[in-house]
């Protein structure tokens, strides 16, 4: 029986985070263009950042591409193209744990960064502490069960209980039993996600959506070379010298 307290918790909570998505990026886009920005440190310090962000990039996309492949598409689906349940368990915690490791080196230097580098962390609102604080949540209770429970465990299989719950708020007819029942580190994995979701418009997040595809129709920028050459001497048609106060 679902009581009042998980609907709100997983059905309520959810759709007030997807609200609050939206409209703050509305609002963020008509009142806070100039602030539209990743807020970039580069020129504070460069050394730890050419390492951390690459890494942390690069593994948020891998985890992205797996949780869609794992969450938004069906089980179904994945057996109709030939692909067996338990094929996709080893992959999916294989590729997981890699970007596992990805993301969590990425962040770990990113926060070195901010929390002992002076200047960087001069320039660092309170916002960016709380989203490391709520990456590093997610990473956490997403690395633990997919190396502990699916890698090295009994399993668990989550298409079939947290997928259907979290397609079903995008369809309007959430399940919140499947949820409700499952392991307490998927529910904190799940809150902490849609805290973020909450959180992303009013931090440096929402440069993730400025992907610059401008240029892909812009016209070319065409740079040419020019051979330096000695300024001209006075008398050889260039520009003469004059005595102050004599005209021209």
């Amino acid at each position: 029986m679902t009581t009042n307290a998980q609907l709100f918790w997983w059905v309520a909570l959810p759709y007030l985070a997807l609200g609050i998505f939206v409209v703050g990026h509305v609002w963020r886009w008509r009142y806070d263009q100039f602030g539209w920005t990743s807020r970039s440190t580069q020129l504070q310090e460069r050394r730890m950042l050419k390492w951390g962000s690459p890494l942390f990039h690069y593994g948020t996309f891998a985890a992205i591409a797996g949780h869609v492949i794992g969450v938004l598409i069906p089980e179904r689906w994945t057996k109709a193209v030939g692909i067996p349940e338990s094929a996709y368990r080893w992959f999916s915690a294989g590729a997981g744990t890699l970007a596992a490791v990805l993301v969590i080196g990425g962040v770990v230097v990113l926060a070195t960064r901010r929390l002992f580098v002076p200047r960087v962390r001069a320039t660092t609102p309170k916002t960016d502490y709380v989203t490391l604080i709520l990456l590093l949540i997610i990473i956490l209770t997403g690395i633990a069960p997919t190396v502990g429970i699916n890698l090295f465990g009994h399993g668990y299989d989550y298409r079939t209980t947290v997928a259907p719950w979290f397609r079903g708020l995008f369809s309007g007819s959430p399940d919140v039993q499947p949820i409700a029942h499952a392991p307490l580190i998927y529910q904190i994995h799940a809150t902490a996600a849609w805290a973020i979701w909450a959180l992303w418009p009013f931090s440096r997040l929402v440069h993730a959506w400025s992907y610059p595809l401008w240029y892909l129709w812009r016209p070319y920028i065409v740079y040419r070379r020019r051979r330096a050459s000695s300024p001209s001497e006075p008398g050889t048609g260039g520009r003469k010298w004059r005595k102050i106060g004599v005209p021209y």
